[in-house]
C-alpha cells in the first residue's frame, strides 16, 4: 500500500472553498487528487441523483458558475441525495468511494456514504463525524489526497486561506491503528 495522506478542510461558504481550490490550482497541485463535497440548497431543479465520471457535467442553481468551474478541474462529479446528510454536490476521487458505498449499501459504524468514503481514505471515524456534521450544517469539505509531501504543501496553502479548520490524516497511520 502506498504511503498516502489527506488534508481535509472545512469552509463555511462556497466563496472560501472556491478560493482554496484556485490557490491549490495556481500552486500546481494535481486537481485529480482534489475532492470537494458541499450542499447547494439554491438548486433550481428537483434532481434525486445524477453523476458523471467523465470530464463535464451540467451546472445548476445559484452557485452554478462555482460548481461548473470546479467540475472543469476535478475528476468526476455528482449531485446526490446521501441518506443521513441530504442533497450534496461532490467532485473528485472521493466520488468513486461514495458511489461504491451507496451501490453496495456499505455502512461503517452508522456513518453516511460520505463518511464511509472518508474512512476508506484512512480518515479516523471521530474526524469523519466532524466532517459529516459540517456537511449537515451546509458547509463545504475539501480533501487534498496525495503523498505526504503533496498533502503538507496543500495544507500550507489551505491554512493561508479562510478554512474554519484543517487537518492532515496519514492513511498508513490510520490503517495501522485499526
Amino acid at each position: 500500500m502506498a504511503d498516502t495522506s489527506s488534508a481535509v478542510a472545512i469552509y463555511g461558504n462556497h466563496t472560501d472553498a472556491e478560493e482554496a481550490v484556485r490557490e491549490l490550482q495556481k500552486s500546481g497541485f494535481d486537481m485529480k487528487k482534489l475532492s470537494i463535497v458541499g450542499k447547494d440548497y439554491q438548486t433550481e431543479e428537483h434532481v434525486v441523483g445524477y453523476y458523471n465520471t467523465g470530464e463535464r457535467v451540467a451546472t445548476w442553481g445559484k452557485f452554478g458558475a462555482f460548481w461548473g468551474w470546479i467540475w472543469g478541474l476535478l475528476f468526476g462529479s455528482a449531485f446526490l441525495f446521501v441518506p443521513g446528510i441530504g442533497p450534496v454536490i461532490i467532485g473528485g476521487p472521493i466520488l468513486t468511494w461514495i458511489l461504491g458505498a451507496l451501490e453496495t449499501s456499505v455502512v461503517v459504524a452508522g456513518l453516511s456514504a460520505v463518511g464511509a468514503a472518508l474512512v476508506g481514505f484512512g480518515i479516523p471515524k471521530d474526524s469523519v463525524v466532524r466532517y459529516e456534521t459540517a456537511l449537515k450544517a451546509s458547509k463545504y469539505v475539501l480533501i487534498a489526497h496525495g503523498t505526504p509531501d503533496e498533502v503538507n504543501k496543500a495544507k500550507s496553502i489551505i491554512d493561508a486561506g479562510n478554512a474554519e479548520e484543517s487537518t492532515v490524516h496519514h492513511e498508513m497511520a490510520a490503517v495501522a491503528a485499526k
